[in-house]
């Protein structure tokens, strides 16, 4: 099959590799039909995540067709149309349990952390991803779901991640009728945040970012107020200004580790690989929350010793919530909004990319080049 292929940062293309084949009884093979580039992994391509092994197949964002199932699988049929949240996840231990699906502690050797995440490192487990044509998925009586008739394709995609995560970014926050919500980055995920705030009881959405079609969709989508933080000698004093010299209520992280930082730390990162990039986003989040407010981080992160303001978060009194998104937990309440009418997440894909085309598709998205915001991955067939 063709799958893309990770070659050392910045350097993916795409190469023929051996089908996946059941390995498990639980086991499903999945015909991929639409795959994306999510923001996070620019993580991988920029080598900030550690244990990125050459040869791996990214993609933790894919939909398909069921093509082979295990002996033991029973909720799926060959021919079946399902969507696959981005959690490999077992279903049964202490986590699973708790609906913690990303912290499965079955699936991952490094699971005092995190849970398997597809195509997203031997830190996460080392599964191949959905970046190409066709994927095992595990535990298939779990994770995946059969597709409703009535939702488009590229919907039920982006329930796999972006928009999931989203929402999940905007219950962190504990939003009350009539918060001040501040989210940082206009990227797909801070796009679904910014409006799943809105279903939340927002009564104000702010989306900064420091490119302008970024924001301008954060406008149209979102129906958000927007910083260009470009503009500002000092955004955080212009949230201050913006809220009454007090903070926003609710600050929403969805930048991560790769925010602007200093050369030390991109040293530390991307050639030490020592640390999981910087931790400005996250500090602009703990100065711009009002006191007794509450941050919400979905920012993807790795291990990080630079200087995390803390101390300030302490002495704040401000609630820290976050976790990789449980995805299976959001779809029936992201169902009810897609089939009502209130969200229509496709309106936010801006190129589709044929998935032979994977390295352009991956150097626009990192470059923001062409207005990108969201990239569909097109296998051939599909």
């Amino acid at each position: 099959m063709k799958a893309m292929v990770y070659r050392g940062p910045y350097q993916v293309g795409v190469e023929e590799k051996p089908e996946p084949v059941i390995e498990h009884p639980n086991d499903a093979i999945v015909r991929v039909t639409l795959a994306s580039i999510c923001g996070s992994d620019l993580h991988l391509y920029h080598g900030m995540m550690p244990d990125t092994r050459v040869g791996t197949t990214f993609g933790h964002e894919f939909i398909g067709e069921v093509v082979e199932v295990g002996a033991s699988v029973q909720n799926l049929a060959v021919g079946d149309r399902v969507m696959v949240p981005f959690n490999v996840y077992c279903g049964s231990c202490y986590f699973c349990a708790r609906g913690l699906y990303s912290n499965c502690h079955n699936v991952n050797p490094n699971a005092t952390a995190v849970g398997g995440i597809y195509g997203y490192s031997h830190t996460c487990g080392g599964y191949d991803g959905g970046q190409a044509e066709y994927v095992r998925v595990p535990f298939a009586d779990v994770g995946p779901s059969v597709i409703p008739d009535w939702l488009d394709d590229a919907d039920a995609l982006l329930m796999t991640d972006a928009l999931a995560t989203g929402y999940f970014g905007a219950q962190l926050g504990d939003i009350t009728p009539g918060d001040t919500v501040v989210v940082l980055g206009a990227g797909p995920v801070g796009l679904f945040a910014a409006r799943s705030a809105w279903l939340m009881g927002a009564g104000r959405v702010i989306v900064v970012d420091r490119l302008d079609y970024r924001l301008e969709k954060a406008r149209a989508f979102a129906f958000a107020e927007t910083r260009n933080y470009e503009h500002y000698r000092d955004i955080i004093v212009e949230l201050k200004n913006a809220t009454d010299g007090l903070g926003a209520d609710v600050v929403i992280d969805a930048v991560g580790a790769e925010a602007d930082g200093n050369r030390l730390q991109h040293v530390t990162a991307t050639k030490l690989k020592l640390q999981g990039g910087s931790p400005v986003a996250l500090n602009w989040a703990i100065d711009g929350v009002r006191k007794g407010g509450t941050v919400s981080v979905l920012g993807a992160y790795g291990p990080m010793f630079s200087a995390v303001k803390f101390g300030d978060a302490m002495n704040k009194g401000l609630t820290l919530r976050m976790n990789q998104c449980p995805v299976k937990r959001q779809w029936p309440r992201l169902l009810e909004h897609i089939k009502s009418g209130f969200l229509t997440p496709s309106d936010i894909v801006t190129h589709r990319i044929p998935l032979d085309e994977v390295a352009d598709g991956y150097r626009m998205f990192s470059g923001k080049e062409d207005g990108i915001i969201k990239a569909l991955l097109v296998p051939s067939g599909s």
